[in-house]
């Protein structure tokens, strides 16, 4: 078995590197297309943010200080959002349609509502609070005061097991019992 380094672990990593592959298919695609609109600047920003979001993930995850660990993954979290704002001025610019950017903004949706759940799991000093709410259809939830629309996301990826710190270490695992 080939050893791997914690970050590469990670689910939301994983899912990062899927989006860069899905965006420099369609960053190629859209530079073949015949346009009078400026592409280059929008090309690169979305390439430079989508590269933040993987290294921003990697390098905290690498962090032993939580607070430092949660101002990588929210770095991380802004790239990802920077991603989604890139590909909607895609759309505005003429350069795409919209039916082309769903499969990424679906990816950034998921890479954004993981790495809210990594920033709220080690920023001790969170303004956050998860909270249970009333369960819907028989499912448990939780809610995320602060970002509601992530919150159903956050419990599914929890509940599916896709959070995951292999740094953690024993004495963060006696602060939660």
């Amino acid at each position: 078995m080939t050893q791997q380094f914690d970050h590469e672990k990670l689910d939301v990593y994983q899912l990062e590197l899927r989006f860069i592959t899905w965006v420099t298919t369609l960053l190629v695609r859209i530079k073949q297309r015949p346009t009078e609109a400026r592409i280059g600047e929008i090309s690169d920003q979305l390439d430079r943010a989508s590269l933040s979001a993987l290294l921003n993930t990697a390098e905290g995850n690498g962090k032993r200080q939580r607070q430092t660990r949660a101002k990588f993954f929210d770095d991380a979290r802004g790239s990802a959002t920077e991603c989604a704002a890139c590909l909607d001025a895609v759309i505005a610019k003429g350069l795409g349609q919209p039916e082309e950017v769903v499969e990424g903004k679906q990816m950034l949706v998921r890479i954004a509502s993981m790495l809210s759940k990594l920033v709220a799991r080690f920023d001790s000093c969170s303004d956050s609070i998860l909270r249970e709410e009333p369960p819907e259809d028989g499912e448990e939830r939780l809610s995320n005061s602060s970002s509601s629309s992530f919150s159903s996301s956050i419990l599914r990826e929890e509940r599916d097991g896709k959070i995951e710190d292999e740094d953690e270490d024993e004495d963060e695992k006696e602060e939660r019992r």
